[in-house]
């Protein structure tokens, strides 16, 4: 008789689709994430150890730094279900997944269900049929220096954080925070800003022809850029000392302004254009590394405008359906089943012409890679189509990404043509750059994105005529342009990622939490796609630069990643690290209580800008950054800073606008004509915003509106602030409810409402102007979720008596009903395929009675 085995995973999405491959004396349980944690709170402490001075870190660290751990809320239920099913089954599998988390969940499932019989260990980088028969063949034990490299790693991030953290709260402001990867990482952040806020400005000219050739029967025009004159050669961007404004001095060029570029162009015009000088040149492009985490991070960034989280959630759950290889992995390997899926499937689309002659394979040039591991690929050795899978949205759309990349690696290489011309006109030498592909190659299938737009370029064609040397030009026009050099750019959450794995700062696996804590933590903005630090960021920074500078050296930061590799091999002792960490001469122990007197929490509070006058400072106050400007011995004036407003951004003259504001005090800009009340344009911690009246004990909170981004403070009129105080405007009551439908404006943009069902408003639509018919039209429409959109698993049809929508979704923790706007939870044991496909309307409604929420 077959043994009856529980296999134990992370997720039920993970557990459906593992179950498909499993024999029927297989159970497959998840145990829905971490079952125990260090404690979060001062409640999660157990009874018996709240008196414990360690208790509250969570770290016994004179007791070789022995972790706590408890049980996080919520669990209970989940792991005493675990328990039932552990005693009746004859062996236990832990399949979670592969990397140093993954055994750290199977270790501590050990550690809390203590099963009596047998337990395996099951590891597979991808979720199909062979892999998981090869993973129940080939199991092994819980590899312990795994699960100590990932321990030493939670400790270290506990000791880190809980040590510099409630520093930070008393010499800056409470819930502020410090990271062993996340200060280092915010750093980067902010040093770029500090490049931007030295930057000034450089303004040069140069001239653009468009040219064609009389022998061309097609007169195909050209563009040819100027380079140099007498010799010089013109100067660029490149050529300017971005801190001076003022040439570097590197290089011999000319510098033309406005009246030298137009004094150019009118002498050439007239003047006879010849060519003197063609050349050519093959080359060939080779299809960009399969995908690891950091550079999936980056593209999906790039490409689909997903945050490095959102990439991440969205390849998780690609994965636990079994579409893709394992989402965390630090290695461009690709199998040999890899390999040749990837090659069929380029002949089968393309034709064996597309084929590279030799099957490609890469390598890791990371010395932390786990060359065991393979890139991120379509799973199995026959690649689902992504029109074959049942995908929509943002996971479609990633699966493609990663479904065409692996396609291009054994793609033949893309060939071009690049053609240089130079074209002589009296002292002037232009150039001309052509380029024609050759053979697409890979091109046919996969570009990899860029973060620089004018890089972006290269891959396109460019189409010069056929030009021999002497061959004579005509102008078809001519311009003299006008150019200033650009700050350096923020980072994006792509760019970040590439400078992170550069820098050797954290994992790939620990990027994404890295830009989401900075977003938590309020110590960075998003500025459409580029991240910009905040003034409470800056001084963040700041004290650690001062008082704790090691802590955020980069090189620093790097060799603790690879010590923690080397605990993971074997190579070093996990307890020596920590005590040399913490507890040595130049432990974070000491330093900190060595250091902690001399920090003086109003110099923390006051953030350094060489943009500011003497006599004005920027602090950081319990809500949020505020300007202190004195002069000629007057009282300070204190005025807020809006949250918007980046450190490098904050100019002279937005300085003296928020100063006179706050000078001169509320100033009435008009009077409401019903009401007889003043308006207001007054400046907050979120930015300007229009005021209906003063605020008094009758009237504690006056009507309010924001002042849109491209509107400036000064140029409100009463008419604007009329318009946009206009809002929430009423547009009557919907036919069907008798509820009413309201059009607002918010943090997504402008929208209508119906009892808690919103529906964004179109291009065409004006929120101050819509009218019920219109939001009754938008009402009607399927509503579009952001981010994931739930998959729908059995459409029930409407409810009779509310005429409101019932359906069976599956989520991210499992099937689940959706009625109206609410989300119900299905019973366990009707989360199975065929339950769910049992299940009717009248099912549905009881349980949506029995109010059990999801």
């Amino acid at each position: 008789m077959a043994e009856n085995v529980l296999v134990i995973v992370e997720s039920p999405t993970k557990a459906r689709t593992i179950k498909r491959f499993l024999p029927s004396n297989y159970t497959v349980e998840a145990s829905v994430g971490h079952v125990r944690d260090l404690p979060q709170t001062a409640a999660d402490i157990p009874k018996n150890l709240k008196q414990e001075e360690w208790a509250r870190l969570g770290i016994d660290v004179e007791n070789d730094f022995a972790p706590l751990y408890v049980t996080p809320k919520g669990k209970s239920k989940v792991i005493n279900e675990l328990k039932r099913k552990v005693k009746q089954a004859d062996a236990v599998m832990l399949a979670t997944d592969e990397d140093r988390e993954g055994e750290s969940i199977s270790w501590h499932l050990v550690q809390v269900l203590k099963p009596k019989g047998p337990v395996r260990r099951m590891v597979f980088h991808e979720i199909t049929r062979a892999a998981i028969e090869s993973a129940i063949e080939n199991h092994r034990e819980i590899d312990m220096r795994l699960v100590k490299a990932q321990e030493t790693r939670r400790i270290l991030d506990r000791l880190y954080g809980f040590t510099l953290s409630p520093l930070i709260w008393k010499k800056i402001a409470y819930g502020l925070s410090a990271g062993r990867v996340q200060s280092p990482g915010l750093r980067l952040i902010v040093e770029r800003e500090r490049e931007r806020i030295r930057f000034h400005r450089s303004v040069y000219w140069d001239l653009k022809a468009d040219l064609f050739s009389p022998q061309d029967n097609n007169r195909l025009v050209f563009e040819a850029r100027l380079q140099s004159v007498g010799g010089k050669r013109v100067a660029g961007s490149k050529d300017f000392d971005s801190t001076s404004g003022k040439l570097d001095g590197k290089a011999d060029v000319l510098h033309l302004d406005q009246a030298a570029a137009e004094q150019l162009l009118h002498t050439l015009q007239s003047k006879p254009w010849r060519v003197l000088e063609v050349n050519e040149k093959q080359v060939t492009s080779r299809p960009a590394t399969p995908f690891i985490t950091s550079t999936l991070q980056q593209e999906g960034n790039r490409k689909l405008g997903l945050s490095a989280r959102e990439t991440m959630r969205a390849a998780q759950r690609l994965y636990e359906e079994g579409l893709i290889t394992y989402m965390r992995t630090d290695s461009p390997q690709l199998s040999s089943e890899a390999i040749g899926g990837a090659r069929r499937a380029v002949e089968q689309l393309y034709g064996s012409d597309y084929l590279c002659e030799q099957p490609r394979q890469y390598s890791s040039r990371s010395r932390s890679a786990q060359e065991a591991h393979e890139a991120i690929r379509p799973a199995g050795a026959e690649f689902v189509h992504p029109n074959s899978t049942n995908l929509s949205g943002k996971d479609k759309e990633l699966y493609e990404l990663i479904w065409k990349r692996t396609l291009a690696t054994q793609m033949a290489d893309a060939r071009k043509l690049q053609v240089s011309v130079r074209i002589g006109v009296e002292e002037c030498i232009f150039g001309a750059a052509g380029s024609r592909i050759l053979f697409p190659g890979f091109l046919r299938v996969y570009v990899e994105g860029k973060d620089d737009p004018e890089a972006a370029l290269d891959d396109k064609e460019v189409l010069l005529p056929d030009l021999k040397t002497d061959d004579q030009l005509s102008v078809d026009a001519m311009d003299a342009l006008y150019h200033e050099t650009k700050p350096p750019a923020r980072y994006t959450e792509a760019s970040l990622v590439q400078r992170l794995e550069r820098e050797g700062i954290g994992r790939p696996s620990t990027y994404a939490t890295i830009i989401s804590t900075l977003y938590e933590r309020g110590y960075v903005r998003r500025q459409g796609t580029a991240l910009a630090p905040t003034f409470t960021g800056f001084a963040v920074t700041q004290l650690m630069e001062n008082h704790f500078h090691y802590l955020i050296d980069y090189r620093f930061t790097s060799e603790m990643e690879n010590a923690l590799d080397e605990i993971a091999d074997g190579s070093r002792n996990h307890l020596d690290y920590l005590k040399q960490f913490y507890l040595g001469e130049d432990g974070l122990k000491q330093q900190v209580q060595a250091r902690e007197g001399e920090i003086k929490p109003e110099a923390s509070r006051t953030i350094i800008l060489p943009q500011l006058d003497e006599g004005t400072e920027v602090k950081i106050g319990r809500y949020g950054p505020y300007i202190v400007h004195q002069s000629n011995g007057d009282e300070p004036v204190h005025a807020s800073i809006p949250e918007e407003v980046a450190p490098a951004d904050l100019r002279e003259e937005d300085i003296a606008e928020l100063i006179e504001l706050q000078k001169n005090g509320p100033q009435p800009i008009g009077v409401d004509p019903d009401s007889g009340e003043n308006i207001y344009c007054l400046v907050g911690r979120y930015g300007p915003y229009v005021q209906l009246g003063e605020k008094s004990d009758d009237q504690p909170k006056p009507r309010r509106a924001a002042v849109p981004r491209d509107i400036k403070a000064k140029e409100i009129t009463t008419e604007t602030a009329l318009k946009l105080l206009s809002l929430p405007r009423s547009l009557g009551s919907h036919p069907d409810s008798g509820k009413e439908i309201v059009a607002n404006t918010g943090r997504f943009g402008p929208y209508v409402v119906h009892d808690g069902d919103f529906r964004s408003l179109k291009k065409d639509d004006d929120v101050y102007s819509i009218g019920l018919e219109r939001a009754l039209e938008l009402l009607a429409e399927e509503k579009k979720g952001r981010g994931r959109r739930s998959k729908v698993l059995k459409d029930l049809g409407t409810e009779p008596k509310g005429n409101k929508k019932i359906a069976v979704y599956d989520g991210k923790y499992g099937p689940y009903i959706k009625y109206g706007s609410k989300n119900i939870s299905l019973p366990d044991d009707k989360k199975d395929e065929d339950a769910i496909e049992k299940l009717t309307l009248q099912d549905a409604m009881a349980l949506v009675k029995a109010g059990k929420k999801r």
